[in-house]
């Protein structure tokens, strides 16, 4: 069976705005004629970027970890919580279910990503045929999961919202969660700059 045949080869463009499939021109200035957005047939520095995106992330992750990102006040008793002392603590206070969903996403979540974003980058510029199709669903994986890696920030900002009504007990939030937001929001980025139709691009594919 031949393989089917690809968009450049039908002379197609899709616009990565708003999905429409238009004629390619050949022309670098060409734009969707439904959205307005430039056309490219592959996203321009999509290596550059995302590399930089993720490198940055994981700069921020390490400070995201070691740095306190919240702290409570009870009845004069003063404790400063990392992401890892915070879900040791719900552990031992008989939340074990809520730890193990901290720890997943605060985590496991983020490094997973690092690891996928890693793969997914160097499998595209080797041009490899090695797993496309399961390299296509890692990229969808990663798109799906990557908004509940802030489940550590949204917590924080619930308990400083409801504590807030007890006058005997208070928390704030403290720098690490600031690392923590700006390490999601990077990876966020490094995915949305990856082009995932470089994964099906051979070695005589040109951008």
């Amino acid at each position: 069976m031949s393989a089917l045949p690809r968009a450049s080869e039908l002379g197609l463009i899709g616009c990565h705005v708003c999905g429409l499939v238009c004629r390619d021109s050949g022309r670098d200035d060409t734009d969707c004629p439904r959205c307005g957005a430039a056309l490219h047939r592959r996203k321009p520095s999509t290596y550059v970027r995302s590399w930089a995106l993720l490198a940055a992330a994981f700069m921020f992750y390490i400070p995201a970890n070691v740095l306190p990102i919240m702290r409570t006040v009870s009845l004069g008793d003063v404790d400063d919580n990392t992401i890892l002392s915070g879900v040791v603590e719900l552990w031992v206070k008989g939340s074990p279910g809520l730890a193990v969903i901290v720890f997943s996403a605060s985590i496991v979540v983020p490094m997973l990503k690092f690891f996928a974003m890693t793969v997914l980058l160097i499998g595209a510029q080797r041009h490899t045929d090695w797993a496309q199709l399961q390299r296509a669903k890692l990229y969808r994986l990663v798109e799906f999961i990557g908004y509940w890696s802030m489940l550590d920030v949204f917590v924080v900002a619930l308990l400083t919202a409801l504590v807030r009504f007890n006058v005997l007990s208070s928390v704030e939030p403290l720098p690490g969660v600031i690392f923590f937001g700006l390490t999601v929001v990077l990876t966020m980025l490094a995915s949305i700059s990856f082009d995932p139709r470089l994964t099906w691009d051979d070695r005589n594919t040109h951008d």
